[in-house]
């Protein structure tokens, strides 16, 4: 297969290949976008949906009080996707600058098993439970 083929459907990562291969960069790529793309049709559905229930009179006031608890469910859900979005547009960066894959604290690879869990880490385990202890160090001292 060359670069230029396109990636068989049922493609994953394999440890024996070499990391970040044009392949795997090119699957991992695809994951990002595919996932970028279902937040972005999940968000537009929760717009629309939130527009639609603006217009509805709503009765009582526990049906009052229940739609607007959603409503602020449905924000809140619509800014966790956005700062997602932002996080899978600079995974897209980090591969088109070649930096994907690698940890941006040691810069040793994070690993396939990590970034098939979670295709927008920037560290490294280890670099992540240092981060997470200073985390919890720092947050009992206030």
């Amino acid at each position: 297969m060359s670069d230029q083929d396109p990636l068989p459907p049922d493609y994953r990562p394999a440890a024996d290949e070499e990391y970040m291969s044009p392949r795997q960069l090119a699957y991992f790529q695809r994951k990002l976008l595919d996932w970028r793309d279902a937040l972005l049709e999940e968000s537009e559905q929760t717009l629309l949906e939130l527009r639609d229930e603006s217009h509805h009179e709503v009765g009582d006031e526990a049906d009052r009080a229940s739609r607007e608890a959603n409503q602020t469910l449905d924000l809140r859900t619509r800014d966790r996707y956005r700062k997602l979005l932002r996080k899978i547009d600079a995974a897209l960066t980090r591969i088109a600058d070649g930096s994907y894959g690698f940890c941006e604290e040691t810069g040793e690879p994070i690993g396939l098993a990590r970034l098939e869990a979670r295709p927008i880490a920037t560290l490294c385990l280890d670099a992540q439970q240092r981060r997470e202890v200073r985390e919890r160090q720092i947050g009992g001292w206030h």
